[in-house]
């Protein structure tokens, strides 16, 4: 028998499959989200997730509102 491989994924890497483009499922609410201008926008709750470029690593900057 082969071993048993983990099928969940951690929440880094779910917000790098959603900055590459390979999801497209919001994290918050589960929506499809919308790919713009470097912003990535959740129109259903309003959550917002922009990469900053300039660094070796990108930095989140992750805007949500409740109501």
């Amino acid at each position: 028998m082969s071993a048993v491989a983990p099928i969940h994924r951690t929440l880094e890497q779910e917000l790098q499959a959603l900055l590459r483009g390979a999801s497209l499922e919001c994290l918050v609410c589960g929506e499809f989200v919308l790919h713009a201008g470097g912003m990535i926008t959740c129109p259903e709750c309003g959550t917002t997730l922009r990469g900053e470029v300039g660094s070796e690593i990108t930095q989140l900057q992750f805007e949500t509102q409740a109501g």
